[in-house]
């Protein structure tokens, strides 16, 4: 390979050059700061069993929602890319064939993040010297294909190599937990996280089953309404025992509200007996996130709510692929009124946290920064999905920091499946968050010995106390 594909020492940094200078000093004082990734959706099976990550296609094109997203917006096939049909129906399983078609349409990710990150890691971790196309797609495939069957590149070796301080899963309720059980046995910084969605949100399809698997999990009856409660609460417990520092909660709106004890009862046995009607469910998957944010305050666990997605927008993909194959689409959101009941309540007690995370970006300057402003158990959380940009951050920071200050900000987690793309993440944000700092340095809104501890503060020290990692 010739060598004719290099990373920009300055990306994401301003031309101007007092602002390009100080972001340079910024950023080396924070660039090689160990990883927190408090939330993100790495297996923990991928660092259990430590086997070779596979081949080019299936660690860097397969399982990455921005990247097929894009491919199929230019017309390529989800079968093609290699995506199981929920029928059984035929997809491509040559992985060569996939890495080509990825190859061949790489130029779709200029400007993108997805692009940024790519060109990262294929890069810094490995060592690709040209840009992919249709012409070099096997080359590539072979190169990588060798540095993957590398014991460098295994997944607790990449653990190392990419500077993971501390890497927080996201696991179903009803998880055993027995692969967390042996990493931290074996001394490996992974924690699991409490995702209870399927278990407490009957609007799902597949509540009624969870419940059965919840039941089993827990030791508890969950045939009535107090039975429910008690094996959710063993299950948290469980998840604290293995090493949880936080749920996590996906919604599509924000409203959390309590029903009073009766109807709470009253509505789950109708949920049970196939009596319950839409605003019962509707009404009862609220009156659950109010109650996770109660046992939050009791337990401790740092409660995560992300809200805004219309998830499987295109029915014809969620009817062939099943659910979350990348046609989600963001939606307008309302905080202010609906968390009122649940910051009444919450919003001052000392027990409690609660970050939040938004597709809506119109709310940033609007609701979230005044609430996380004001609210101790408030902190905001980055930038999420479509807006975990350059602009994006900047976008966020340029929104919320005014109102909210940087102390009430969670810092940056990278919330991804791509295990190898998390330092590439990682430099993206404290690069962007450096610059930003160093615009308000050379305007004079910050001070210039402040700015270290700032920019130390959003790449490391934010996310660590956020979540009370230890």
């Amino acid at each position: 390979m010739s060598t004719t594909w290099t990373l920009d020492p300055d990306r994401c940094f301003a031309p101007e050059p007092r602002q390009r200078d100080i972001a340079r000093t910024l950023f080396d004082a924070v660039r090689d700061l160990p990883l927190v990734c408090p939330h993100g959706h790495v297996p923990p099976s991928l660092l259990a069993d430590d086997a070779p990550l596979g081949d080019p296609a299936t660690v860097l094109v397969v399982p990455d929602h921005y990247v097929v997203r894009m491919l199929y917006s230019q017309g390529v096939a989800m079968e093609d890319l290699g995506l199981a049909r929920s029928d059984g129906g035929p997809s491509e399983h040559d992985p060569r064939a996939i890495w080509r078609r990825f190859c061949e349409h790489f130029h779709l990710f200029a400007g993108t993040p997805t692009g940024l990150w790519l060109k990262h890691e294929l890069i810094d971790l490995f060592g690709v010297e040209e840009r992919p196309s249709g012409s070099n797609a096997d080359a590539l495939f072979d190169h990588l294909s060798e540095r993957l069957q590398d014991p460098a590149y295994r997944p607790r070796a990449l653990f190392e190599r990419l500077g993971v301080e501390v890497l927080c899963t996201t696991d179903a309720a009803t998880d055993s937990l027995g692969q967390h059980q042996q990493l931290q046995a074996e001394g490996l910084s992974v924690r699991p996280t409490f995702r209870p969605d399927a278990v407490i949100d009957p609007t799902r399809d597949d509540w009624r089953a969870a419940l059965d698997l919840l039941a089993e999990r827990s030791g508890v009856d969950v045939r009535d309404y107090g039975g429910y409660l008690r094996a959710l609460e063993a299950r948290r417990s469980a998840f604290r025992g293995a090493g949880a520092t936080a749920t996590d909660h996906a919604a599509f709106a924000a409203d959390v509200r309590w029903l009073d004890a009766e109807s709470a009862a009253a509505t789950f046995d109708r949920l049970l007996s196939g009596r319950a009607d839409a605003l019962d469910r509707g009404r009862f998957a609220s009156h659950m996130l109010a109650e996770m944010a109660r046992m939050s305050a009791d337990d401790g666990l740092v409660m995560q709510l992300h809200v805004g997605s219309l998830r499987d927008h295109h029915q014809a993909l969620y009817e062939r692929f099943g659910r979350d194959v990348g046609a989600d689409i963001p939606v307008a959101t309302e905080w202010t009124r609906a968390l009122r009941p649940l910051l009444n309540r919450l919003g001052a007690d000392p027990g409690f946290r609660l970050v939040l995370y938004t597709l809506d970006e119109s709310t940033y300057s609007r609701e979230l920064a005044p609430l996380a402003g004001h609210y101790p158990a408030l902190r905001l959380g980055a930038p999420w999905w479509f807006f975990d940009s350059v602009l994006g951050m900047e976008r966020f920071l340029d929104a919320v920091v005014e109102t909210a200050g940087i102390f009430n900000l969670a810092g940056f987690n990278d919330d991804t499946r791509a295990y190898p793309s998390i330092r590439a993440r990682h430099d993206v944000w404290r690069r962007v968050s450096c610059n930003w700092l160093a615009g308000r340095v050379a305007r004079g809104l910050i001070d210039e010995d402040v700015a270290p501890s700032l920019a130390r503060a959003l790449a490391y020290d934010q996310a660590k106390a956020t979540y009370r990692l230890p």
